[in-house]
């Protein structure tokens, strides 16, 4: 069966995560019933990364098993006009033909995602969902200066879900860097996996930092500590997005 890729992107606020689930519409199965309705036939897809509810993306790479060998153009436009039949808030933004070696997740040689804070003191209403409302000044030097003694291969119990499904909390962290343009902050990260709510719990402790609360040293004897109690408070979802994911072959692109 051809094997296509496609890159997504979608709104997380009416969603219940990226996964299929019981309790509610995912991403997941946004884009499987817009498949089901082009072709006819029930397929499973598979996510680069799964998203909980409220986190957006930019970049979600998926791969689809279809029984047709569909023009990659042709396929995106279908595609897209019966998701947007469906008031999904969802978009195909691009589709490959691959052959069946490549898979979603496992292909995935990187991952990259971006945290975004609005600091100031009016309540937000355009950025509403799509950044997390900090209503006093964070000094973003010293956020970046703390996110700097989390790059490396570590254990990152202290920062990740204690529903994280992971069986080892050792990842090897990239990239993590903290910038502002006026009243944002955004706070970048790339590795080639992350654990559950690991970004949200930097970013949640680093903004300890940019408050003065906590110093680089601190940060380091939190993730030293492995305990989920050192961890700062986790961020709320709708900062997140999901940028891009890198696979062999592609051209360097910088997030």
């Amino acid at each position: 069966m051809p094997r296509f890729r496609m890159t997504v992107e979608y709104d997380g606020s009416a969603y219940v995560g990226w996964q299929r689930q019981e309790n509610g519409h995912s991403v997941q199965s946004a884009l499987e019933q817009s498949i089901l309705a082009l072709t006819g036939k029930t397929i499973s897809i598979r996510g680069a990364g799964r998203t909980d509810s409220g986190v957006h993306a930019m970049g979600q790479v998926i791969h689809a098993d279809l029984e047709r060998a569909w023009e990659p153009h042709k396929l995106r436009n279908a595609l897209n006009a019966h998701l947007a039949m469906a008031n999904e808030a969802v978009s195909v933004l691009e589709v490959q033909a691959v052959d069946e070696t490549f898979d979603a997740r496992f292909s995935a040689l990187r991952r990259h995602y971006l945290y975004r804070i609005m600091t100031r003191p009016a309540r937000l209403a355009l950025e509403a969902k799509r950044a997390w409302w900090v209503p006093k000044l964070l000094d973003h030097e010293a956020m970046h200066a703390a996110a700097q003694e989390l790059v490396g291969h570590h254990d990152f119990t202290t920062f990740r879900s204690v529903h994280c499904q992971a069986k080892n909390p050792v990842r090897t962290l990239d990239r993590l860097d903290v910038s502002r343009t006026g009243d944002l902050i955004e706070i970048r990260a790339s590795a080639q996996s992350f654990l559950h709510n690991q970004i949200r719990s930097f970013a949640g402790t680093l903004k300890l930092a940019g408050e003065g609360k906590m110093t680089p040293a601190d940060v380091r004897a939190a993730l030293e500590a492995r305990n989920r109690s050192a961890c700062g408070p986790v961020a709320p979802p709708e900062g997140l997005f999901f940028l891009q994911v890198d696979y062999p072959g592609d051209p360097e692109r910088q997030p």
